[in-house]
């Protein structure tokens, strides 16, 4: 069992680079299902989330090879139709295959998908959404079992922006006779993305970052090659580490206009920030200020997975910060592990009350999902003395080299082994 030791109280400076996003690579590589051909993915992090991914594809027949950030991945050939449990229920996000796989082979079998406990998130809206473009589906004994020999385009409309469903029906639709329509579309840039790769690969969709969306299916795709885009919520996590120590970096390789919730925030808390091409410098004040109100919601509001390092960086903030968390309903398990550290937070149901502490302490906590492991690396880097982060685990299901980029921006950080 590794842990993560922090010696807090040291503001970060320097230059740091951010690496491809998680939320975008996973169902790209869960598209590369779709053709069958040599595809080329850049940008690529090694992360546990990718490297399980990839255990996916190898298990349905796909040939992967990895050279640095570049994965290449041979989809020709005959590919199965069913992952099983023992991999599903590791990824929250592997769902999405349910939709590549339809579309490749009309039939999927596949398990309810794991991941980070945040409460519920139902795949109901996918299902119902497969269902009207005449999938036929039936559970049982933990299994869905899919038939998509009569799929074909229809109008959708989901109750909820969900992006793991705008993805599953743009996988499955890509491929099905006529046209789809999906109204209330999730609009985040990782949707975007994976509608750039499918164009690449010859599916004709329109309206991504939108909220109507719109695919024409096509007989057959073919093998394409595609750079991942930046991972927001990464850079996000190095700003907040810089804000909470009072420090002073530049993020490169990344979209500033992907950042805007997170970086109005910021200025909220009286950092100055400036934002060029693909870069934003941060320089935080001596002591972060308070935010009336912080509500997540769905891209382009307050991202949910930002939303724990802005709850652990206003800790030591001036005055009553109010966090609303409206995606979620268990993004608040960290609260116990900072009021260890010495932090002052209340929590009402889904809202949080952060009284910001002129410091916190060094202890020893253990992080509970992706999110929460990262907010903890944040409070530790603020408070004085000795932090502890055991289960990091978590962390390194989002984040590469987390300790290693930290290190530097100037920042004592070090994993042990035991």
């Amino acid at each position: 069992m590794s842990r993560i030791l922090i010696e807090g109280g040291i503001p970060l400076s320097g230059v740091a680079d951010v690496h491809g996003a998680k939320n975008a690579v996973l169902p790209i590589l869960a598209a590369t299902v779709l053709n069958e051909g040599v595809n080329v993915i850049h940008n690529c992090p090694n992360l546990r989330d990718v490297n399980i991914t990839l255990e996916m594809l190898k298990y349905l027949g796909a040939n992967v090879q990895r050279e640095g950030d570049t994965l290449t991945i041979d989809t020709r050939g005959r590919l199965g139709n069913h992952i099983p449990e023992k991999l599903m229920r590791q990824l929250r996000s592997s769902i999405v295959f349910m939709g590549a796989i339809l579309a490749r082979n009309k039939r999927a079998k596949i398990s309810a998908p794991g991941g980070c406990e945040l409460g519920p998130r139902p795949i109901d809206l996918h299902i119902k959404a497969l269902k009207e473009l005449g999938v036929k589906i039936r559970e049982t004994h933990g299994y869905i079992f899919c038939n998509g020999l009569g799929m074909e385009g229809k109008e959708i409309h989901l109750s909820f922006p969900s992006v793991g469903a705008t993805e599953n029906i743009m996988l499955a639709a890509c491929l099905a006779k006529g046209k789809t329509i999906i109204q209330n579309v999730a609009k985040e840039p990782e949707i975007e993305d994976l509608a750039a790769y499918l164009n690449k690969m010859g599916a004709k969709i329109s309206g991504a970052g939108t909220s109507r969306i719109v695919i024409d299916g096509v007989e057959r795709l073919d093998a394409a090659e595609h750079r991942v885009m930046p991972d927001r919520i990464v850079a996000t996590t190095y700003l907040c580490c810089a804000a909470v120590t009072g420090g002073s970096v530049e993020i490169r390789k990344v979209i500033p206009d992907h950042l805007s919730a997170s970086l109005s925030c910021l200025r909220d808390c009286g950092c100055e920030i400036a934002v060029g091409r693909d870069w934003v410098k941060l320089k935080a004040p001596g002591r972060l200020h308070s935010v009336s109100d912080i509500t997540t919601m769905p891209y382009p509001g307050f991202p949910t997975d930002a939303q724990s390092m802005f709850l652990a960086m206003l800790c030591t903030a001036e005055g009553t910060s109010i966090i609303k968390e409206t995606i979620f309903e268990s993004r608040f398990k960290l609260v116990e592990e900072l009021v260890r550290m010495g932090a002052d937070v209340t929590v009402d149901g889904r809202i949080a009350v952060v009284r910001g502490v002129p410091k916190l302490s060094g202890a020893d906590v253990s992080a509970a999902d992706l999110r929460g492991g990262a907010a903890l690396v944040v409070a530790g880097l603020a408070a004085e003395g000795m932090t502890e982060v055991e289960n990091p685990h978590f962390i390194d299901r989002g984040y590469e080299q987390l300790e290693e980029t930290l290190t530097l921006l100037g920042a004592k950080i070090k994993r042990l082994l035991d």
